[in-house]
């Protein structure tokens, strides 16, 4: 294994998952680069300008393509990952040259990781051929003594007019060589990114570790603000849907037809959507009231009752024929596929007007309110148009999500806290090519929203917050900063419902004055035991609270105070370890 003492950040865009310092984050395979060298040998890939332009010769000797990035690299993370596997799939041999300490201007405490270990975390990547740190403030130098065919730049510099790029453009493009933008291919929720990132259990563990002591986040800051969930009270608006389970054995391919025949033995409800939500609120401790609506049928009743069994008070108001119902269909804990059945029906003006009236009446009651459209036409455009500026005064806490297709994001503007998951943040902006913080980022803007969460499945979370919550600030449309928090289930059953269990925990939190960090903590712990077992079940406060008892990283020991360093010179140097370093800048 491979020990990998830094945090890193590129400049192509792109914000998600962080690889920490210290941690054994990647095993290196015996396969030798384009370099020749084998991948244990990553030190040797950091070499200096000369040598590259003899490999670079070499390398056109033998009729190679070369490619390179350029960037500081400060903290690298999947979106990272992404952008440079994309410039190695482009060419025969992949440079990247990094920004040297002295030219880094981004801030006082940047760059956080001195040059030295910034190169030799990109060497330790397989996929990176050499690396050159680059004493100069562009790569325009770089650029016109190496001449690479190929230049790969993040997709948000395509219509950039800065004028450090417009030089290196200039150079690129003058010696006949060729510019391509592009942050890398999106993968979503596949095992093939999990599997070509670096990976171990180790390393996350680690990285809890360093963020719980950079945030204060201890067992009793915790378990403190888990108390005062008891205070709340929280109203819930949203469409209700009924999840079925069917479990099945596969008994073989059926006769009339090349397709897989099942036969059921069990079959589970749940009652889901808005009103999981609503049911975690109520486990949790606080009190819950959930606005939603109905149809007036037996499935509408055994809903009010399992929600009046749980603590939850509810009015459905009567305006669909029926609830939406979503079927899968598993064989053991794999599905198969899923069935939906129900429709999109808007509230027509009178619902519309009766809905409004409740939520503002009982916003004046609650510290908080939790929007969930699942796009079957409970929340609207215009009922939120409507509603919003006063619920916005009534509580202290509004927090929104969203599922499925046939919603907006964009549609809850001023709100304090978003969830989406990546494939919806995407889908909103119907942009799939940027980097993820360029996503987030235009999010906020467009929806004047105070933070932002980005659920990347089993990759964890992205915190993403601006630099001032003031908004005549100027840093209040400036650079985001972000935390990644890793995926806290060790044993995954069912992701169906770690989004809503994320969402009420994240909301109780910060409704109980915990910052924005920490809620995102308690939260991720909430989808984590959500995930850990199989349908949709409301997360309590007491298996909650022992779950996160048990938690390594927030146990009262010191992590790291100094790390030592040794540079490519065999130079000793001390740095102040990451466990002080604040939120990572994302844009």
């Amino acid at each position: 294994m491979l020990w990998v003492p830094s945090i890193m950040l590129a400049d192509n865009g792109e914000m998600a998952t962080a690889v920490l310092t210290g941690a054994v984050c990647a095993q290196v395979a015996p396969e030798t680069g384009g370099n020749g060298k084998m991948g244990s040998d990553f030190q040797q890939k950091i070499i200096s300008l000369e040598a590259l332009q003899s490999v670079t010769q070499a390398a056109r000797a033998q009729r190679k393509r070369v490619v390179q990035c350029h960037g500081c690299f400060d903290i690298v993370h999947p979106g990272h990952i992404r952008y440079l596997e994309f410039a190695r799939r482009q060419g025969d041999l992949l440079i990247v040259s990094l920004t040297g300490d002295s030219q880094i201007d981004k801030g006082d405490q940047r760059p956080y990781i001195p040059q030295e270990l910034r190169a030799e975390n990109l060497a330790a990547l397989m996929f990176v051929d050499y690396v050159y740190i680059d004493p100069e403030p562009t790569a325009e130098a770089v650029l016109a003594r190496i001449q690479p065919d190929v230049y790969v730049k993040g997709r948000e510099y395509e219509h950039a007019t800065d004028a450090a790029f417009v030089a290196e453009k200039a150079v690129v493009e003058g010696y006949g060589g060729r510019i391509i933008f592009s942050s890398g291919e999106i993968v979503f929720s596949s095992t093939e990114l999990i599997e070509r990132m670096p990976h171990s259990r180790e390393a996350e563990s680690h990285r809890l570790k360093l963020l719980c002591r950079r945030y204060d986040i201890t067992n009793d800051t915790i378990q403190g603000t888990l108390k005062k969930f008891s205070d709340l009270r929280v109203l819930v608006v949203g469409d209700i849907v009924l999840d079925r389970y069917i479990l099945c054995d596969a008994v073989g391919v059926a006769r009339e037809s090349p397709m897989m025949s099942l036969v059921q033995h069990d079959e589970r409800s749940y009652v889901g959507g808005a009103a999981i939500v609503a049911r975690h609120v109520a486990a949790m401790g606080a009190q819950a009231f959930l606005l939603s609506v109905g149809a007036g049928d037996d499935a509408s009743k055994m809903v009010t009752d399992v929600l009046a069994r749980e603590g939850v008070e509810s009015h459905l108001i009567e305006s669909r024929p029926t609830l939406v119902e979503k079927t899968r269909f598993l064989v053991d804990e794999v599905k198969l596929f899923k069935v939906d059945r129900g429709q999109r029906l808007p509230l027509d003006s009178v619902a519309q007007r009766r809905a409004a009236v409740i939520l503002e009446q009982q916003s004046k009651i609650a510290d908080a309110v939790i929007f969930c459209d699942f796009g079957y036409g409970m929340i609207t455009a215009p009922l939120l148009s409507r509603v919003l500026p006063a619920v916005r005064q009534n509580v202290n806490i509004l927090t929104a999500d969203v599922s499925g297709g046939r919603n907006n994001l964009l549609h809850f503007r001023n709100v304090d806290l978003l969830c989406p998951t990546e494939r919806e943040a995407r889908a909103t902006l119907n942009d799939y090519d940027s980097g993820l913080s360029s996503i987030a980022w235009d999010i906020l803007q467009k929806t004047q929203v105070r933070h932002l969460f980005i659920t990347l499945e089993k990759q964890g979370m992205i915190a993403f917050d601006r630099r001032s919550q003031r908004r005549d600030s100027p840093e209040w449309s400036g650079r985001l900063m972000s935390e990644q928090l890793p995926a806290m289930a060790e044993h995954g059953v069912d992701l169906l419902g770690c989004g809503d269990a994320l969402l009420a925990a994240s909301t109780l939190a910060l409704a109980a004055g915990a910052d924005l960090i920490p809620a995102a903590y308690i939260g991720n712990a909430a989808a984590a035991i959500e995930a850990s077992v199989l349908g949709n079940h409301p997360v309590d406060i007491a298996r909650l609270g022992n779950w996160l008892r048990r938690r390594s990283e927030l146990r009262a020991e010191r992590v790291l105070q100094q790390t030592e360093l040794i540079t490519a010179g065999s130079t000793v140097r001390r740095i102040p370890s990451p466990d002080v370093v604040p939120i990572e800048n994302a844009h």
